[in-house]
């Protein structure tokens, strides 16, 4: 796939994440949102890169990990409940295909699970989760359900 293409397809989907979080009416919570997914998509685009993983779709997982919450301010199943959105989302916008889609949402619905070694894809949006969290002020404490996980980050990118 070309570069453009993969760019305009990260780009719609940034589109409908900004509609979303433009939509949000507690300015604080707006802030967070913007802060988190879009920290997410980052930390995601960097652990994909040096995994050699796909570097586009672990964006648009990170873009969309936690629009389920955001957007209806129901935190709770919120990975199962983002996957299902998240489907109706990409297929709404209609530029990816199954497996794609299928791959995004499967990353999505097992995010929150950090207990779990996942499939290698899923490893980057767990990974880029806890990362964010631990990147959003490290001088907090670490959940005790991330701190395995954000040490072994730590070493594989000598922090």
């Amino acid at each position: 796939m070309e570069q453009k293409n993969m760019e305009n397809r990260i780009e719609k989907v940034r589109e409908y994440v900004d509609n979303v979080l433009l939509n949000m009416t507690d300015t604080v919570e707006r802030r967070c949102a913007y802060l988190h997914l879009y920290g997410v998509a980052q930390a995601c685009a960097m652990i994909a890169q040096k995994r050699k993983e796909n570097v586009e779709l672990a964006i648009v997982a990170g873009m969309l990990h936690d629009i389920f919450s955001y957007k209806t301010m129901d935190h709770q199943d919120h990975a199962h409940k983002g996957a299902v959105m998240a489907k109706e989302i990409l297929n709404e916008l209609d530029i990816f295909d199954n497996s794609e889609t299928d791959m995004i949402c499967d990353a999505i619905y097992n995010h929150s699970d950090k207990a779990v070694k996942q499939t290698p894809f899923n490893e980057i949006l767990i990974d880029a989760d806890v990362l964010q969290h631990y990147l959003y002020n490290p001088f907090l404490t670490v959940s005790e359900s991330e701190k395995m996980r954000l040490e072994n980050l730590k070493t594989e990118f000598c922090l």
